[in-house]
C-alpha cells in the first residue's frame, strides 16, 4: 500500500523538477554569456548600424525626412533584431551538440527537456539587451515616445514575447541540422524574407498587389504594428491579438518538434 500511494505523490512533483532543473540550466545559459560578452554584438552594435544606415541614407527619400523614419523605423529595427536574435539560440544548440555537452547532461538525473527550455529562457536577456539598447541608441537618435508609459513597456514585453516563441523555431533546426553554419545559413534564409517582405522598412501601400497579401499575414508586420502604436499612440487594431496568435503558434507547433528531435539526437 505504501509503494502504491508514493508513487502517485512522485509524479506530482514532475513538473516541479523540470521547473528547477531548466532554471539552472538558465543559470548556466546567463553565465556562458557574462564570460563571453562579445556574443552579444548582434544585438547591440546590428541594431545602432541598422538605425544609422537606413535613417541617413535612405529617410530622405522614402518619408521626406530622417527624423520622420526615425520615429517609423525604430519598431522595425527592434522587430528586426529580435527575429534574428533568434538564429543565436539555434547556433550555440548546435554546437552544444557537437561538442558533446548534452551527452553529460544525460548521464545527469534531470530531466530530459530541461536543457532546451533553460536555454530558451536564458535568451531572455538577449532579448531585453536588445530592446534596451535599440531603444537607447535611438533616443540619442532623435526617437521620441508619444504614448503612455505603460503602453511603451507593453510594446517591450510583446517584443522579447515574439523573440522567446519564435526562437522555438531556431531551437527545432538546431536540433536538426548538422553544423552551426547551417543552422545559421537556414536561419537567415527564412528570417531575410519575413524582414523584408513586411512593413519594417516602408508601408505596405508602397508594396507590389501581389506583396501585399503575404505581407498583411507576415507575423512581423503585426508585432512591428503593434509596437508602432504602442510607441506612438497610433492606433492599434488588432495587430497586437495576431502577434500574440503566432506566438502560441511557435510555441504550439515548433517546441514539441524541437523536443522530439533533441531526444532522438541524445
Amino acid at each position: 500500500m505504501t509503494a502504491i500511494a508514493v508513487q502517485p505523490l512522485k509524479s506530482q512533483f514532475k513538473p516541479l523538477r523540470l521547473v528547477r532543473h531548466s532554471l539552472e540550466l538558465t543559470k548556466r545559459s546567463l553565465i556562458k554569456t557574462w564570460r563571453t560578452p562579445e556574443a552579444l554584438i548582434d544585438v547591440t552594435v546590428q541594431p545602432a548600424l541598422f538605425l544609422v544606415i537606413f535613417v541617413y541614407i535612405f529617410g530622405g527619400a522614402i518619408a521626406g525626412g530622417t527624423h520622420e523614419y526615425l520615429q517609423f523605423l525604430m519598431p522595425g529595427i527592434l522587430a528586426q533584431t529580435v527575429a534574428m536574435g533568434a538564429i543565436s539560440i539555434g547556433v550555440n544548440l548546435n554546437n552544444d551538440l557537437e561538442k558533446g555537452i548534452f551527452d553529460r547532461f544525460r548521464s545527469l538525473p534531470i530531466a530530459r527537456s530541461a536543457p532546451l527550455i533553460g536555454a530558451v529562457l536564458g535568451d531572455v536577456v538577449r532579448y531585453v539587451i536588445v530592446t534596451i539598447s535599440t531603444f537607447a541608441f535611438a533616443y540619442l537618435m532623435g526617437f521620441r515616445i508619444h504614448a503612455s508609459p505603460l503602453h511603451a513597456i507593453a510594446g517591450c514585453l510583446l517584443a522579447v514575447l515574439f523573440g522567446v516563441c519564435l526562437s522555438w523555431a531556431l531551437v527545432f533546426v538546431g536540433m536538426l541540422v548538422r553544423t552551426s553554419g547551417a543552422v545559421q545559413g537556414i536561419g537567415f534564409l527564412v528570417i531575410m524574407p519575413l524582414t523584408f517582405a513586411s512593413n519594417v522598412f516602408v508601408g505596405t501601400f508602397t508594396l507590389p498587389g501581389w506583396m501585399q497579401g503575404f505581407v498583411k499575414v507576415n507575423p512581423l508586420t503585426h508585432l512591428v504594428q503593434s509596437m508602432r502604436g504602442l510607441f506612438l499612440g497610433t492606433p492599434v487594431g488588432n495587430h497586437v491579438w495576431w502577434t500574440l496568435g503566432w506566438c502560441a503558434a511557435f510555441v504550439i507547433v515548433f517546441m514539441p518538434l524541437a523536443l522530439a528531435a533533441y531526444r532522438k539526437k541524445v
